[in-house]
C-alpha cells in the first residue's frame, strides 16, 4: 500500500512541477502549493514502512520522468539521447524499488 502512496505522490509531483511553468494567477499558485504539500505529506507517510532512500528515489524518479514526458506532450523539444538517459534513470529507480524490503505493518502484520 505504501508503494501506491509513493506512486500517487510522484504523480502529484508531475502535476505541480508542470503547474509551476503555467501558474500565472493567485488561484493557480494556491493550487500548485497545495499539490506540493499533499505530495510531500504522502511521501512522508510512506516513510513509515519504506526506507527513506528508496521511497525518495522512486518519488523523484516518477516526478522527473513524468515531468519530462509531460514537457514533450506539451511541445517541448527532446532528443533520442535524452530518452536513453530517462530510460537509464527509470532502470535505476526500478532497481531501487525491487531491491527494497519494507517493514511490516504493525496493525495488520502484512508488508505494505
Amino acid at each position: 500500500m505504501n508503494w501506491f502512496i509513493v506512486l500517487l505522490a510522484g504523480l502529484l509531483e508531475i502535476v505541480w512541477a508542470t503547474g509551476l511553468k503555467y501558474a500565472d494567477s493567485l488561484a493557480d499558485w494556491v493550487v500548485t502549493v497545495l499539490l506540493i504539500g499533499i505530495s510531500f505529506l504522502l511521501l512522508i507517510r510512506s516513510y513509515k514502512t519504506i526506507p527513506l532512500a528508496a521511497a525518495y528515489t522512486v518519488f523523484v524518479g516518477i516526478g522527473t520522468a513524468g515531468t519530462y514526458f509531460m514537457g514533450i506532450y506539451l511541445g517541448e523539444p527532446f532528443s533520442f539521447i535524452q530518452l536513453i538517459f530517462i530510460a537509464l534513470l527509470l532502470s535505476g529507480v526500478l532497481g531501487m524499488k525491487l531491491s527494497t524490503t519494507t517493514k511490516t505493518n504493525e496493525a495488520g502484520g502484512e508488508p505494505s
